[in-house]
């Protein structure tokens, strides 16, 4: 049986890094759906036609999972402690994503004042708002990145070393005996001071 076949799935490198990519997207998709209708009173007339995207209901909704999907993609090429790092990136980016939308389902009316403000062209106008479902989506997706980030944090300190240069740096690590040398390596060990060609 192999080490890999050994691991269970939701502990492996790959299960998790993807967990968190389709989170961070899934949050980014419900930032360009509509997560407010608003009407506004303007006298006796009430408008409904008003609908405002999360991406520009929770501004920072957006940023926050482009940082995370970043995030996410980096943990494939780090290292132990950049792993460690990006993880942390991560987790925060979901935490403040799971903040601000549930500002924006605490108080929509506040969300929307300022697409209502360039709607009437009046700041301040009374408008009665209301969310739709995909704030609450985002919330869900948020929470299982934020999942997905503290199981890299954890699991991914049981991963094994993939590149060279980490496995070089191991403690007593040196190349098989016949191994073949490329143009890395060969600079590698003239800066150790040994001479390639010998």
């Amino acid at each position: 049986m192999s080490a890999t076949s050994s691991v269970p799935a939701w502990k492996r490198k790959s299960t998790l890094v993807m967990l968190a990519i389709l989170a961070a997207l899934a949050v980014f998709g419900t930032t360009t759906q509509t997560w407010l209708h608003v009407s506004i009173a303007q006298g006796a007339v009430q408008q409904s036609d008003l609908n405002i995207p999360g991406s520009k209901a929770a501004v920072a909704v957006s940023a926050l999972a482009l940082v995370a999907l970043a995030g996410a993609l980096a943990v494939t090429i780090a290292g132990r402690v950049a792993r460690i790092i990006t993880g942390v990136i991560v987790l925060l980016a979901a935490a403040g994503i799971i903040v601000v939308v549930l500002g924006v389902l605490a108080d929509p009316s506040a969300a929307a004042m300022a697409e209502v403000g360039k709607a009437t062209g009046v700041v301040g106008v009374a408008s009665n708002a209301a969310t739709t479902w995909f704030p609450v989506a985002a919330v869900i997706a948020a929470a299982v990145l934020a999942l997905a980030a503290v199981l890299i944090l954890w699991a991914g300190r049981g991963w094994t070393v993939r590149s060279k240069y980490d496995a070089a740096a191991a403690p007593g690590a040196q190349p098989a005996p016949g191994a073949p040398i490329d143009e890395v390596d060969s600079w590698d060990r003239l800066s150790r001071g040994d001479d390639p060609t010998a």
